[in-house]
């Protein structure tokens, strides 16, 4: 049976990729810009909303980024990251996310004067009074920040040793984004090192614009305990799609460990990782028992919400137990203490009422 799209609102979901710096709401937008004096192609929320999104499925790169110049721009004080990070968790909690994980780029937001640990504590502020605030509304969301280090330029160490000094309150993983293709993980060797020295979880966006061997980089250099995207990892899968499979070394591993994937549907398809939804490689990956998750990535620049992620998968064919499985797939993928990752699955399978 069709989920209905209350009935889909209602479901309890887990966020592990979400850009911060990706969610905006264009009417905060709107009135941030205006207040720096930043031009905007739009000062109506709604053609705002709409050319950002006409923008991510144009297949011009160029034109995808460009919602993040608008969006970083004004996101460099202290008080708009925390307005910003504090409607993200209550957008997300009115959606029915009961955990997410948001991540962004302290190097990014430096511009307006703060440092590096200013841009930590005016994010993690911004998220506690959203979770706050979304408890005093109805809603229970726990929510978490990713550190993200750009893997074109050369800040990592100095982002992984932010994220060991906040790890616990204002960080709990540590990720590189931004251009893969060109710009592989063994570039930031030395940040990994420190990571794995210091037991610190890592997250890599790897297999969206480059193939298998990007996946393999960041399962083995990097030590990922997830995979940002990650589905080009079936370029590592002889026969995909087919009967007979062979997996490679590198799919064999992603999913002999059950690394998640934190695959962003939508998202996927505007960046040309997948040709469609209905034919998005996360289907067949999720048939042959690799850790799929289901993600945003940017909320404002794709024009999605989890819900809305979750409805396009319905209308290919999924239904309420695969929604399920990879929401429970995504709890225990958390970066989470072991007993709070159980409580958190525990919640999903009480709000999707499925017995084990």
């Amino acid at each position: 049976m069709t989920l209905t799209a209350d009935e889909i609102l209602a479901l309890p979901k887990v966020v592990l990729h979400d850009h911060l710096d990706g969610g905006l709401r264009p009417s905060t937008l709107i009135e941030l810009a205006a207040e720096i004096g930043h031009e905007l192609p739009s000062t109506d929320p709604e053609e705002l909303a709409r050319l950002f999104k006409d923008n991510a499925g144009s297949g011009d790169l160029v034109r995808y980024l460009e919602a993040f110049a608008h969006t970083t721009a004004v996101m460099q004080s202290a008080s708009n990251l925390r307005r910003v990070a504090r409607e993200a968790v209550l957008d997300l909690a009115a959606d029915g996310v009961i955990y997410a994980e948001l991540r962004y780029a302290p190097e990014q937001h430096v511009s307006g004067g703060l440092s590096l640990q200013e841009v930590v504590e005016a994010v993690q502020s911004g998220i506690e009074e959203g979770v706050s605030e979304a408890l005093e509304a109805g809603f229970a969301i726990r929510a978490a920040a990713i550190l993200d280090a750009m893997r074109h330029l050369d800040r990592s160490v100095e982002i992984a040793e932010l994220a060991l000094a906040n790890r616990g309150r204002c960080c709990v993983a540590f990720d590189i984004a931004g251009p893969e293709l060109g710009f592989p993980a063994s570039r930031h060797r030395e940040a990994f090192a420190l990571l794995r020295e210091h037991h610190m979880p890592v997250t890599i966006h790897a297999g969206e614009a480059d193939g298998a061997e990007s996946v393999g980089e960041a399962l083995g250099l990097g030590s990922a305990r997830r995979i940002g995207h990650g589905v080009r990892i079936h370029e590592d899968i002889e026969g995909f799609g087919g009967e007979e499979l062979v997996l490679g070394v590198i799919a064999q591993h992603a999913l002999d460990l059950q690394i998640p994937l934190e695959v962003c549907p939508t998202s996927n398809v505007q960046t040309a990782a997948a040709s469609s939804i209905a034919d998005h490689p996360m289907h067949e990956l999720r048939n042959l028992g690799f850790a799929v998750t289901v993600n945003t990535d940017n909320r404002l620049v794709s024009g999605v919400s989890m819900s809305s992620e979750f409805a396009a998968l319905v209308e290919v064919g999924w239904d309420k137990e695969d929604l399920f499985e990879a929401t429970l797939a995504a709890a225990w993928g958390a970066f989470l203490p072991y007993d709070e990752k159980a409580d958190l699955a525990e919640l999903v399978i009480e709000g999707y009422g499925i017995e084990l």
